[in-house]
């Protein structure tokens, strides 16, 4: 690839028809690169590349499909430093976050490979309806089609490797468009699954403005949507796409519970890390903790210091916690949510200050329920403490949110982690570790606004396939 921002249609980079933007460093304000953005016209071209691809892709034999996506987990290994790199000048992530993300990438393709031999029907057992005994009934999984995948810029290579990979090892072919903000991370990735071995036109990436992007979401030739980002921008992705199968991985603002029975240091321990972790911009970062009234100053006396020690720098600098946000408008929305908190009678027990796009890592308290730093996504290094009472008000607590992705609880009384369990209203219940834990081989998604559907290599592939069934009348 001569450009590094070029788009990939039907196997060859080509320049952007669509203008071009200069993409710049979150933390110096260097320029990066010029990104050249697709046309509507690119876009369609893309499109039809995958869905003229699909027809020889389906047919490509399982362990064919898993060679190559061994080969693309070996490839992005080889190339980790290089990706890290990139990723953390594209979107400011420290560069310890950065290779971490590389290597769930790694894992996750590794997962996909072993999965794609795995995809398996059932029979049908017809004769337990009367007149039926007679014939033998079976279903099986095939390809939907051609999948468009749009990705965020907070995780450029792990989320859209999360949507590239099922895709792939089930026999689909993919768009990806990823965020405007990190295209150079998705650039890498195409160069890397052509050299795997995947035939032309069967992964396509266009970087585009949003307006261009309608099209992977209206076009008849796209079986399937699958999207990474706000709630608001996924509900206009369900409204568009009509009958076409839709993946929403949408937002939260994930509730933490810490009871009286709780390991304190572990759990302030997880807490640090889950709530702060690239400057909290991550979709089950930490922003709610609810902590038992008995345990609460013993707690916080455990948490603000580690907090305290965390280190707000230039992300490319080994020993740096806490990078910078992702712009200047991310910056502003942070401090009108906390100057908001503030005068509404908020206590800031550390942090609260922003240079920049720097947010030192902030701990709130004294906060309300329909503060937005409570009941929003606040996407920033920013963490509310709230004592309760009761383990079921703190249920109740968690609960009263229009999100629900990703809790975490921390106990060691059995009936409260099954309580937890069963009454919280979110995708995934996290015991003894915080809501910012995610495996990349479990089911991933949330309910209420945070989404539809979900991710996790399997559950992806599960997705990303239709049933069709047979009927023989012996």
């Amino acid at each position: 690839m001569t450009e590094p921002s070029s788009l990939l249609i039907n196997g060859k980079w080509v320049a952007g028809e669509g203008g071009t933007q200069v993409n710049t460093s979150p933390f110096s304000g260097e320029a990066i690169a010029e990104i050249t953005l697709a046309s509507p016209r690119q876009v369609e071209a893309a499109v039809t590349a995958a869905r003229a691809a699909l027809h020889t892709y389906r047919r490509v034999p399982a362990h064919r499909r898993s060679e190559m996506l061994l080969n693309a987990s070996r490839l992005i290994a080889e190339r980790a430093e290089q990706i890290a790199q990139t990723i953390t000048r594209e979107n400011g992530k420290p560069i310890r976050s950065a290779r971490a993300e590389v290597s769930r990438a790694v894992t996750t393709f590794r997962l996909a490979a072993m999965e794609a031999g795995r995809i398996r029907g059932e029979t049908l057992p017809m004769d337990v309806i009367p007149g039926s005994g007679e014939r033998f009934g079976f279903y099986i999984r095939q390809p939907i089609g051609v999948v468009s995948a749009i990705t965020p810029f907070n995780f450029p290579l792990h989320l859209a490797v999360h949507k590239v990979a099922p895709a792939l090892a089930v026999g689909n072919t993919v768009v990806l468009k990823p965020s405007s903000q990190t295209p150079l991370t998705a650039c890498l990735l195409g160069e890397i699954l052509m050299q795997a071995g995947f035939p032309e036109g069967t992964v396509n990436i266009v970087s585009c403005s949003r307006e261009t992007a309608d099209g992977l979401i209206t076009s008849s030739d796209v079986a399937m949507v699958s999207f990474t980002g706000s709630a608001a921008v996924g509900r206009l992705i369900h409204a568009r796409a009509g009958l076409k199968r839709v993946t929403l991985e949408l937002g939260s603002n994930s509730g933490n519970i810490v009871s009286q029975s709780a390991d304190l240091e572990r759990a302030a321990g997880s807490c640090v890390v889950g709530g702060y972790t690239y400057a909290g911009q991550v979709c089950i970062s930490v922003q709610r903790i609810y902590v038992q009234r008995s345990v609460c100053d013993a707690f916080l006396s455990l948490f603000l210091p580690k907090v305290n020690a965390l280190k707000v720098c230039d992300p490319q600098t080994e020993s740096t916690d806490v990078g910078p946000l992702i712009s200047d408008e991310a910056a502003t929305r942070v401090a009108d949510w906390l100057n908001e908190a503030r005068a509404g009678g908020a206590t800031v027990l550390s942090g609260g200050t922003l240079s920049g796009r720097m947010m030192a890592p902030t701990v709130l308290s004294d906060v309300r329920r329909d503060m937005k730093v409570v009941c929003e996504e606040v996407f920033a290094p920013l963490v509310s403490v709230i004592p309760y009472r009761h383990f079921e008000e703190a249920i109740a607590l968690v609960n009263d949110s229009r999100y629900g992705l990703n809790a975490g609880v921390f106990t060691r009384d059995l009936a409260e982690a099954f309580m937890a369990v069963n009454e919280l209203e979110v995708g995934s219940v996290i015991i003894n570790d915080s809501s910012a834990y995610r495996a990349d081989h479990m089911p991933y998604g949330g309910v209420k606004d945070s989404g539809l559907g979900r991710e996790g290599v399997r559950f992806a592939m599960d997705e990303m396939t239709e049933i069709k069934s047979a009927v023989i009348r012996l």
